[in-house]
């Protein structure tokens, strides 16, 4: 199974049985020990179940996924000393790194030396009757696998180093020879073919000497240099890249950040200087959240860390609140976008009819149809922005102001419409009641419990037809 980078780490935790651990993909917990849910759909994605209950979705990963309930198994299926978790992690690590790799095997277990693995395979697979299937029908009282003897003495015992052979390959930062203390890249890497050549001879005038010396000097500051950040590199153990990426990953976000910023400073300063100077910062950043914390419980009239932990409760609870509320406008909105494309505004009887009962003149129409954004109006909103005389860009701005101010608010009045969009107010009218007779949005609920009837079938409304006064075959919108 491949691993994802930073979420399943070799080695096993404090305490732990097996050599992977698992963390939650959106607050990185650990859940490990714990119960867990996995996608079925997203390749190697985890959620606790905090998360899980909040419904919350990351990147392709939706809410309504298909998912299984996963938990630790340490119960025994072929001996009564290793566990299922153990055996899974020994074929994975088997899968991974070759039949007969059993060191890496053994890493990949965690619990478990490399001797104890390939005599658990030789034994339980190689010599099973049932070759090259272990015996699947052994039954075991115990319901957790009892562990090796000598599993203590190997936990208190610090983990052998793998002994890597100088290659570029063989360490986790590409290029680096640990073996030789060297890179496949060195800073200036080209910086010997000024010299590789060079030969000082008798024959050399004292131009030629002063100007090869010149050389050398410059070929030994680039060396300087190159054995400095060499030094720096190994003095701050920036080598241990996995080990650094853990240590940050666990730390929040804002933390990462402030560290991120003050790297720039290490150059000029000691490690012990350096550690002291971030954990300062550290220390300032934490005060000054608490400080701003302390702040807002007292402008809430909070004056007891009783009442404020209990407001911190409240308050992650009505976010979780409105960004659930949020997600399903969201979804309204797309699902009545999709009803109103497939209605019409009106037949063309009644809008004969409107022409008959109207006295004025009928308002010019704008040619819209090869205006930029037509694509994206509906039948009834190109007959909308035809008779306002409005393009489709205005009108789709306006569109999108109005109809998420009606998302966060809940509901929204004619007059609160006029002032969002910034165009002719008669015409953000209009297409306030266009919206709400579409359905789009709904009206406030007036005292006696009804809501504001409002139509735009029939004649064109008065502050329409006032518009038809004037004599205006092609007009650009005011937006």
């Amino acid at each position: 199974m491949p691993q994802k980078d930073g979420k399943r780490g070799q080695g096993a935790a404090p305490g732990d049985e097996v050599g992977q651990k698992f963390h939650c993909d959106n607050c990185q917990a650990n859940v490990t020990d714990g119960v867990r849910i996995s996608c079925n759909e997203c390749a190697e994605f985890d959620l606790c179940t905090t998360c899980f209950s909040r419904g919350i979705e990351l990147g392709s990963h939706k809410n309504d996924h298909s998912y299984r309930v996963v938990t630790r198994h340490r119960f025994p299926i072929f001996t009564e000393d290793w566990s299922a978790d153990e055996e899974l992690l020994l074929i994975d690590g088997l899968r991974q790194f070759g039949m007969g790799n059993w060191k890496d095997a053994a890493e990949n277990v965690g619990t478990k030396t490399k001797e104890e693995c390939e005599q658990h395979y030789l034994d339980v697979f190689v010599g099973s009757d049932s070759w090259p299937l272990p015996a699947m029908d052994r039954e075991f009282e115990n319901k957790v696998a009892r562990p090796t003897s000598d599993k203590r003495s190997r936990s208190a015992t610090p983990g052998k180093v793998k002994v890597l052979s100088s290659q570029p390959s063989n360490h986790e930062i590409v290029g680096y020879m640990p073996g030789r203390l060297e890179f496949e890249f060195e800073h200036e890497n080209e910086a010997d073919q000024v010299v590789k050549d060079m030969v000082i001879t008798e024959d050399d005038t004292a131009e030629e000497l002063d100007l090869k010396q010149i050389v050398l000097r410059i070929y030994n500051g680039k060396l300087d240099r190159r054995l400095y950040r060499k030094s720096f590199i190994f003095d701050r153990d920036l080598l241990e890249y996995r080990k650094n990426q853990a240590a940050e990953k666990r730390r929040p976000k804002d933390e990462r950040d402030l560290l991120n910023k003050v790297k720039v400073f290490a150059r000029m300063q000691t490690r012990e200087d350096f550690d002291q100077f971030s954990m300062g910062m550290l220390n300032e950043h934490a005060l000054r959240q608490r400080i701003k914390q302390l702040q807002e419980w007292r402008r809430n009239g909070i004056t007891t860390l009783e009442d404020g932990a209990q407001y911190e409760v409240e308050r992650s609870q009505r976010l979780s609140r409105r960004a659930t509320t949020q997600r399903d406008s969201v979804h309204l909105l797309e699902r009545l976008q999709k009803i109103v494309a497939s209605r019409t505004i009106r037949d063309s009887a009644s809008e004969a009819a409107a022409q008959k009962q109207n006295s004025r003149k009928p308002a010019s129409i704008v040619d819209i149809e090869s205006a930029d954004g037509i694509e994206l109006l509906s039948g009834p909103e190109k007959d909308l922005c035809s008779r306002l005389r409005l393009f489709p860009r205005p009108y789709l701005a306006a569109k999108e102001v109005l109809l998420a101010e009606y998302a966060r608010v809940g509901c929204l009045k004619r007059r609160q419409a006029c002032e969002l969009v910034k165009i002719d107010s008669t015409k953000a009218r209009w297409i306030y009641d266009f919206f709400v007779e579409t359905g789009w949005i709904k009206p406030p609920v007036r005292e006696d419990g009804d809501a504001a009837a409002v139509s735009i079938d029939g004649p064109m409304p008065v502050y329409l037809a006032a518009l038809d006064t004037r004599e205006q075959p092609v007009v650009k919108s005011e937006f």
